[in-house]
């Protein structure tokens, strides 16, 4: 076991079936009927091929398209496709979750076969508001619709989508409570980096927080300056517009607006307090980057021309901010300078990746913009480890036990199911 809970080597999987969530979802393209990236999905082959090869039956779950509207879903079918593919074997599917169809598939299913479901969230159960308007216990999370008809066919679950371990449903924190439970290596891994980041790390350790969704990013910024983890915390994107907003500094009137209309302005009073106790570690840009007629301008903080919105912090801020990553020990990075994908508010992001790269510190980084920067900027290789949460990953970083990992402790303790 590793943190109270069951890992690959502590299950017998040979002639079992087990049933085991993954994170596969993944950007769509619904005209072609093809996925446009397929970094979570490479994630997980590690743990799929071991417990195939061990002779596991094994049964896929995972959702695919956002948990808010329903128009977002789309089938996982694709994904088995390239999961075949990865794996070089087959990866059967159905167009069914719980249902009759699904469950002769899975007791047709021989020892090394690997069946991928449809789409949990097809099962309205899945979906947020489910989860957010009902808020079911895990125990009662046992006694749906999902696990009630999944789990008498199954022998083991295991759970390897750390990139959902902060959702609170059926698939993901049900089926511990009635079935001997572990984690795959994907989620192993993942929660030891994270760990070590939070408990060990070089010093010095630098976050680099920016983006858009800002919410978490202020969560995690004030327990990590609270803890001591980070010695300095570099903000750029909405972060650091808001925190120079609550530093006093006009950062022009078109900033303001859209933070008022994202609905962050409660955010300000929080980065003052964040301010008052940790500014000797708070880094905020010094210049920022707009569009004027097209084409990149700069301009010094409180400078800013009435009506341009900022899209990137400045070049001298950029060089400032490559050379402290450059220094540093340890970094964290989570979410975008500005705009980056727009050639003349890149600049910021560009600078930070390029410094990331080059830098002899042990570097992490997570969330899907940031993910997408890395391959943008030809730094996949270049970054020590590449996270696949982002909600999941920021709540970790807060300091919140993740509903999964609750999950996924108790199942551990269970020698035999509980049916």
């Amino acid at each position: 076991m590793r943190f109270g809970i069951r890992t690959l080597d502590d299950i017998e999987v040979n002639n079992k079936t087990v049933l085991c969530r993954i994170d596969i979802n993944q950007p769509v393209d619904k005209k072609a009927g093809t996925l446009k990236d397929t970094t979570r999905i490479e994630a997980c082959i590690p743990t799929l091929k071991e417990l195939s090869a061990k002779g596991a039956r094994l049964v896929l779950l995972a959702h695919q398209g956002s948990d808010i509207e329903y128009k977002n879903f789309w089938t996982t079918e694709p994904h088995s496709k390239v999961l075949s593919r990865l794996l070089e074997k087959e990866v059967k599917f159905i167009d069914d979750v719980c249902g009759p169809a699904a469950r002769e598939a899975i007791r047709a299913l021989k020892p090394g076969d690997i069946l991928l479901l449809d789409n949990v969230r097809f099962v309205s159960e899945e979906q947020t508001l489910f989860e957010t308007k009902l808020l079911l216990s895990h125990a009662e999370q046992a006694k749906t619709l999902l696990v009630q008809k999944l789990a008498p066919l199954a022998d083991l679950y295991v759970c390897d989508a750390f990139a959902a371990a902060h959702r609170d449903q059926p698939s993901l924190c049900g089926f511990e409570q009635v079935l001997p439970s572990a984690m795959g290596r994907l989620f192993e891994e993942e929660f030891c980096v994270i760990s070590g980041l939070m408990e060990k790390p070089g010093r010095p350790c630098v976050f680099v927080l920016g983006g858009s969704k800002i919410n978490d990013a202020f969560l995690m910024m004030q327990t990590v300056l609270k803890t001591g983890v980070a010695d300095q915390t570099l903000t750029g994107g909405l972060v650091g517009e808001v925190l120079l907003w609550a530093s006093g500094e006009d950062i022009g009137e078109a900033a303001r607006a859209f933070i008022k209309k994202e609905g962050y302005e409660s955010l300000v009073e929080t980065g003052k307090q964040l301010l008052a106790a940790y500014r000797d570690k708070i880094v905020m840009p010094s210049d920022f980057a707009a569009q004027v007629n097209g084409e990149r301008g700069e301009f010094p903080v409180g400078n800013v021309p009435a009506g341009a919105l900022v899209l990137d912090i400045g070049l001298q801020s950029a060089l400032k901010y490559q050379e402290i990553i450059r220094t540093a020990k340890t970094v964290f990075v989570n979410g975008p300078m500005g705009v980056f994908e727009e050639a003349p508010t890149e600049l910021g992001t560009r600078m930070i990746w390029e410094a990331l790269g080059d830098t002899a510190a042990y570097t992490v980084l997570g969330g899907g913009d940031s993910i997408t920067a890395t391959k943008k900027y030809g730094k996949t290789k270049d970054i020590n480890y590449i996270c696949t949460g982002g909600g999941a990953l920021i709540r970790f970083l807060a300091g919140e036990e993740l509903p999964v990992v609750k999950a996924l402790r108790h199942g551990s303790q269970l020698k035999s199911k509980l049916l």
